[in-house]
């Protein structure tokens, strides 16, 4: 409350200066609008009174006013809402990495719950929900004019009870039903492994474990290499990252830059502007980057990889990211509820706002679509023969047993490339240009 009470103070300061110096006809303008907002505020009660009194059956006075607050917030924008007592709660475990639920990010667009990104690990993600899925039902009832909370309410449940969904996707030529079963979602904010030379990070959110964790796993991963000289490159997978915490984008982007702006955020008021600027230290130590983004890529996601993206640090692979480029305040409220409201946009280092535009990638490269099970197995591809299959063949002796060996192993690396292209091919590219650099590098 003593961020709100400040800035109310401030106001009413700039008010009084303000009159000091405009003219009588400005000073009659502002008075009219005020008298009419004033008349538009006695409309509102007088509405108010006539539902109580007069509708068909008696309404709870706590529940139409709370309804009226989230009607005039969710007005503004799709991100700015009225949080009750038990959503400001849920959303305050949530950042701590912990909740229930079925494991999606989701917005609205055109009425209905489009879906950001689904979670890594999550009973969405295991149900084969995919970024741009939109939901039109949920348990045979439409979403169709509900709130984006309403209709996030009726996904709540108890956990280990089913829920049906109905889901529009791009491609599919009719709706159809996904059955998830809620669970409680832990969410691992990064996961770190090494493909071959390559330290893979995996960010999945931006909340308080964030940079913790992004610091140990990379430092493990290089130890298990024995040392960064033996790590060809690290790729930063942001893709179905939904955001989060803007202080943890700007420590993740901090973590790899040495110096200059990281992001700016400009609100209504210009002296509200903010700019964050990197510290020392990379904890790559300079090695070449590759950011991984696609379409569910969203907001703290998109800071990171406009952040290294600007100042060259990374190649950015992959599709289109989301497009949030705003920040919101959560204020809390009288009676422990809280107001989530857009205060601010977030611009890059070289000052473009990616609102509504998304960060562009260097590389476009889109992920295959998931094909489903073949029921019959294909016929086997007869074998290719060599040279090496041929009776009589001549021994090279021009390599020695170490070379063949080290040849060998580096055909193994070559068909594990191979396979991992198949599971998947933007990581598997990703990997590919940083090998293509340290080639580069080594000559």
């Amino acid at each position: 409350m003593k961020k709100f009470l400040m800035a109310a103070v401030g106001g009413t300061v700039a008010g009084i200066i303000a009159t000091t110096q405009i003219a009588g006809p400005l000073l009659a303008q502002e008075s009219a609008r005020n008298t009419n907002v004033y008349e538009q505020l006695d409309l509102f009660g007088d509405i108010f009174e006539r539902i109580r009194s007069q509708y068909v059956e008696e309404v709870d006075e706590a529940e139409l006013i709370e309804a009226a607050i989230n009607g005039m917030l969710s007005s503004l924008d799709p991100h700015s809402s009225y949080l009750s007592p038990e959503d400001a709660a849920a959303m305050r475990v949530q950042t701590r990495g912990e909740f229930g639920g079925l494991g999606i990010e989701v917005t609205q667009e055109e009425g209905f719950v489009k879906v950001v990104s689904p979670i890594d690990g999550t009973p969405a993600d295991e149900a084969g929900i995919e970024a741009g899925d939109f939901i039109t039902h949920v348990d045979g009832e439409s979403v169709l004019g509900l709130t984006l909370d309403a209709a996030v309410e009726l996904m709540r449940g108890p956990v280990g009870s089913e829920i049906v969904i109905t889901v529009v996707r791009e491609g599919e030529d009719e709706p159809f039903d996904v059955s998830i079963i809620r669970d409680t979602i832990k969410l691992t904010a990064v996961r770190a492994r090494t493909e071959g030379e390559t330290v893979v990070v995996r960010v999945t959110t931006f909340n308080d474990q964030t940079t913790p964790n992004l610091e140990a796993g990379l430092a493990e991963q290089i130890e298990a290499a024995g040392g960064i000289d033996n790590v060809n490159g690290i790729v930063l997978d942001l893709r179905n990252n939904p955001g989060g915490l803007l202080t943890q984008a700007i420590k993740v982007s901090d973590a790899f830059l040495e110096k200059g702006e990281i992001v700016s955020t400009r609100g209504r008021d210009p002296a509200d502007g903010e700019r964050f600027n990197a510290t020392p230290g990379d904890l790559a130590q300079g090695k070449p980057m590759v950011v991984l983004i696609n379409g569910g890529s969203a907001s703290a996601s998109e800071i990171v990889a406009g952040a290294l993206q600007d100042h060259r640090r990374a190649i950015v692979v992959g599709t289109k990211s989301f497009g949030k480029g705003s920040v919101q305040t959560v204020m809390p409220l009288r009676g422990d509820g809280a107001m989530r409201l857009t205060t601010a946009r977030y611009y890059t280092p070289s000052g473009r706002s990616i609102q509504a535009l998304g960060v562009s990638p260097d590389i476009v490269v889109a992920q295959p679509r998931r094909q489903p099970a073949v029921e019959e197995e294909e016929p086997k591809r007869p074998r290719s023969r060599s040279e090496a299959d041929l009776r009589g063949r001549l021994n090279n002796d021009s390599l020695t047993e170490d070379e063949i060996r080290q040849i060998e192993a580096d055909r193994a690396k070559a068909e594990t490339a191979a396979r991992l292209r198949e599971e998947d091919y933007q990581l598997a590219y990703a990997i590919d240009i940083l090998k293509g650099l340290g080639a580069l590098s080594t000559k």
